[in-house]
């Protein structure tokens, strides 16, 4: 058959389709513990949301009262047994809020595509681990579901969550990221875009016998250049019967409008912008004097870095590496992260901050998005997050941010500003997010690791109480 694309690069004839999706397994009424029998865990993730979430049903049929339109338990969904088994050996007792509403329509048959937006820290990892867990039939011994990430470390990241989902079924799972030998006929398999191309070329994945097509972090796996490109050509692969859900904590209005298109007919669930900067984080920002004065702070900083973990965000690879050097010269213990490390000193280098081993990373946006360490309470921008063009980059500072505070605990973020051009980038963020930064002088460090101080020990959420005075250099 010959291959037709339009002008933005989609398929619009394919192969032959696979056919419907299995209907789930029956009720387990009994699978999981009801409200009153509630574990005593802190249940992952599922801290309720004060958000309210918009959705936009593309089956105007769709009945709001129907018991599929939102599920206030698991066992609600119909898993199996032993799927039931691991969601509840995560410590989940409830659904968050988008996953009450995303998971009935996620999970419903015939499957329907998806695009949700959630602030970071909600469970969407959790929701479409489900959604990926629940669509396969492992009496087949092929490749059904895939996952595509922008990074290694949140591939690993999300293997981890499937993998610990569904550890007492016999689903198999593989890895789709460089320098890691392939699992053939995994049933899900989770990668970055290029791999997972390259897999499906060399025939190692057959991409007709694909049910569920899952993006995460899909704004930036969406823009255009490479990544895009890549992620396209994936798409490009699956059959026409494939369920696709795109997952992201942002979405800008030109990439919204791309992914309507990447997912046609989805179910939208969507949350205002100004309500996705984290509440329960912070912000500040460091009234500097020069680049020279950045890192004299920094070093400053040190014990408060340590007491509990920090990421610090610098915009260059060579930025990340030189910091931590002339930190580790000054005496104090860090780590640096970025995407030129070799694969295997980038795995032990995030297994280490994961397991508590490092208190202090020094990283480029390598792990901005989608990284979950519940210990990090404070993120620093040395450098603010710009775009390719020099502008200030909002989305990418909303996903930095969102390393901490994550499922509603307190965390503190704090930017550099050292002149008035940052200044006027940090304002450009401020303003598009509506949420005050509280500017704190470095002229009397002793007053300056005091409020910090005691931002980090205040266990009350965040309301942020003052906007930013006009940089003082």
């Amino acid at each position: 058959m010959s291959v037709q694309k339009d002008d933005d690069g989609f398929v619009t004839s394919v192969g032959p389709s696979t056919g419907a999706v299995e209907t789930l397994a029956a009720d387990l009424a009994k699978a999981l513990p009801t409200e009153s029998e509630g574990s005593t865990q802190d249940p992952i993730g599922l801290l309720k949301s004060e958000f309210e979430v918009e959705i936009t049903l593309a089956d105007q049929q769709a009945d709001p009262n129907s018991p599929l339109y939102s599920v206030k338990s698991f066992d609600e969904l119909g898993l199996t047994p032993e799927l039931a088994k691991g969601v509840r050996s995560m410590g989940f007792i409830r659904p968050s809020k988008i996953q009450e509403r995303a998971l009935p329509l996620m999970l419903n048959n015939p499957p329907q595509n998806m695009i949700a937006q959630s602030q970071a820290g909600t469970g969407k990892t959790a929701a479409f681990t489900l959604a990926m867990l629940s669509r396969v039939d492992v009496s087949i011994a092929e490749t059904q579901a895939i996952c595509l990430a922008p990074t290694r470390e949140l591939a690993r990241q999300i293997m981890s969550v499937v993998a610990e989902m569904g550890k007492f079924t016999t689903v198999t799972t593989g890895y789709a990221i460089k320098e890691t030998p392939p699992s053939p006929n995994a049933h899900i398999v989770i990668g970055t875009a290029g791999t997972m191309l390259d897999l499906i070329s060399k025939k190692v994945i057959k991409p007709e016998t694909i049910k569920i097509f899952v993006l995460d972090e899909a704004d930036n796996m969406l823009e255009k250049g490479t990544l895009g490109d890549q992620t396209l050509r994936v798409k490009n692969r699956m059959p026409k019967t494939v369920q696709t859900l795109l997952f992201s904590a942002t979405f800008p209005p030109h990439v919204r409008a791309f992914a309507t298109k990447f997912a046609p007919r989805a179910n939208e669930i969507m949350l205002k912008t100004e309500e996705l900067s984290l509440d329960s984080v912070k912000q500040f920002y460091l009234d500097c004097d020069s680049e020279k004065h950045k890192f004299e702070i920094l070093v400053q900083l040190y014990s408060l870095l340590v007491v509990g973990q920090s990421i610090i965000f610098v915009q260059r690879r060579d930025t990340a590496d030189s910091v931590a050097a002339r930190m580790i010269a000054e005496g104090h213990k860090v780590t640096s992260l970025t995407g030129s490390h070799q694969a295997g000193d980038r795995d032990q280098t995030i297994d280490d901050f994961r397991d508590g081993k490092t208190k202090v990373l020094i990283t480029t946006n390598v792990i901005a998005r989608g990284i979950d360490i519940t210990q990090v309470n404070l993120v620093i921008n040395y450098d603010l997050p710009l775009t390719a063009s020099g502008e200030p980059d909002v989305e990418t500072y909303l996903h930095r941010i969102g390393r901490t505070g994550r499922f509603g605990r307190k965390g503190v973020s704090i930017n550099f500003v050292h002149d008035r051009a940052t200044w006027n980038k940090m304002h450009f963020i401020e303003t598009a997010l509506g949420k005050p930064i509280e500017r704190i002088a470095t002229t009397d460090l002793d007053e300056m690791e005091a409020i910090l101080r005691s931002a980090l020990k205040d266990k009350g959420k965040a309301t942020g109480s003052a906007g930013p005075s006009q940089h003082q250099s």
